[in-house]
């Protein structure tokens, strides 16, 4: 075993000495690169998801000093309990990203063989791409994404399409406004002229497009249960790929009435944290495509769990990602070791060069004819950060790039759960 092992590694005297970040905003937004340090010369890379707090991450490091960062179990079990829903679960996720990448550095796999060994050598990635308010604009920026090799498209279809054209939608006042009122509760409502426009603009779409290419839809709005039923019954003639996220993942019995009801699969799963919290949707064959962000979800290796036990219910899986390529690749080792794996997300196409040149010893641009090919080095399989562009994504407002958190070292609480 050992003739496999990096010489400069010992795997079993491997300890963790530090914990630092980096604060990007742009890749393509506001995100934290962790890098975890060790005492033989090694470090491994994570990402706090979008939006999420580098504090997220900073507050574990006390629980991680002096371990072993190739215990990725243990470590994962020990530290998950300071992680929640959406962007709450951010630091445990990348903590688990980065324990992955320094395994793997240690005995020189790639991280997706720590996972079990790989089903593909090649992760299609599908575009979100920026909305336009005319349709076929819409359909042209597509087409172009289309010429450029992708092979899988997603666009939002929602009520902001609908602002300020009378008679498309009822709304109690304020509401349109909202961001922090649950979809049940808000009182929007679609009209039927709301849904014939919503429904122009896609055949606009579809026009440009045609039908060879998948394109999901997304993004909605804040609307109830039974517009979204009305809704996606009108959209169905499209034959979309998923109508993601129509409403809150925390809802099942509404899932499965929205399931139930329309022809079109049905996804969501992006703000859940853990496996257990998708059992409901899987049990009540509520969604057709589970949809984890592994920077949500628990990791590298608690994704692939996610995606066995969808599978067992006869659900694909997808994945999530608006992040840096270091979340990317962490994605793509796991999507490479997941069977029913279907797609991975990416926001970055009109920056492609740029973000791909943020990890070195990889391919740029990352994504080649709609894919990514699964590295074939240790770890997350880059062999470093490119400082220049790593700077030119540093956050201005933020503390300096890998700058000490010797404040962070020292925290000791009591963590136990019970007596």
């Amino acid at each position: 075993m050992e003739e496999n092992v990096n010489t400069h590694s010992r795997p079993s005297d491997l300890k963790i000495t530090d914990m630092r970040v980096a604060n990007l905003r742009g890749a393509p937004f506001r995100a934290t690169i962790i890098r975890i340090d060790t005492n033989q010369g090694i470090s491994g890379y994570g990402e706090v998801r979008d939006g999420g707090s580098p504090t997220y991450a900073l507050m574990l490091k006390s629980r991680l000093l002096g371990e072993n960062p190739c215990n990725v179990d243990k470590l994962f079990r020990k530290i998950k309990q300071f992680g929640h829903h959406a962007r709450q679960a951010g630091g445990v996720c990348g903590v688990e990203m980065a324990l992955m990448d320094l395994a793997g550095k240690a005995y020189n796999v790639p991280a997706y063989q720590l996972a079990g060994g790989k089903f593909r050598d090649r992760i299609l990635c599908y575009c979100d791409t920026p909305t336009r308010q005319d349709g076929r604009e819409m359909g042209q920026l597509l087409k172009e994404r289309m010429e450029r090799g992708f092979k899988f498209l997603k666009m939002d279809v929602g009520i902001g399409l609908l602002r300020g054209v009378e008679d498309a939608l009822i709304a109690p006042p304020g509401m349109l406004e909202s961001r922090d009122v649950m979809h049940p509760f808000t009182g929007i409502q679609l009209t039927n002229k709301g849904i014939d426009i919503l429904c122009e603009y896609v055949a606009q779409v579809r026009e440009v497009i045609g039908y060879e290419v998948p394109l999901a839809v997304d993004h909605f709005g804040h609307i109830g249960v039974e517009s979204c039923i009305r809704l996606g019954k009108a959209l169905d003639q499209f034959s979309l790929a998923w109508y993601e996220d129509m409403i809150p993942w925390q809802l099942p019995d509404q899932w499965q009435r929205l399931a139930e009801a329309v022809d079109t699969p049905v996804c969501t799963g992006e703000d859940i944290y853990l496996k257990e919290n998708f059992l409901l949707l899987f049990e009540r064959r509520a969604i057709a495509v589970a949809h984890p962000d592994l920077a949500s979800s628990g990791g590298i290796l608690e994704t692939k769990k996610i995606g066995d036990l969808a599978q067992e219910h006869g659900i694909a899986m997808a994945l999530h990602m608006a992040m840096s390529p270091v979340a990317a690749l962490a994605s793509v080792h796991c999507a490479a070791a997941t069977e029913n794996f279907m797609v991975l997300e990416n926001h970055s196409v009109d920056q492609l060069e740029q973000w791909s040149s943020l990890v070195e010893g990889l391919p740029v641009p990352l994504i080649e004819d709609g894919h990514i090919a699964v590295p074939e080095g240790p770890g997350l399989g880059f062999s470093g950060l490119n400082e220049e562009v790593l700077r030119s994504f540093a956050d201005p407002d933020q503390s300096e790039i890998f700058g000490p958190t010797d404040e962070w070292d020292d925290e000791r609480p009591h963590d136990r759960l019970w007596s």
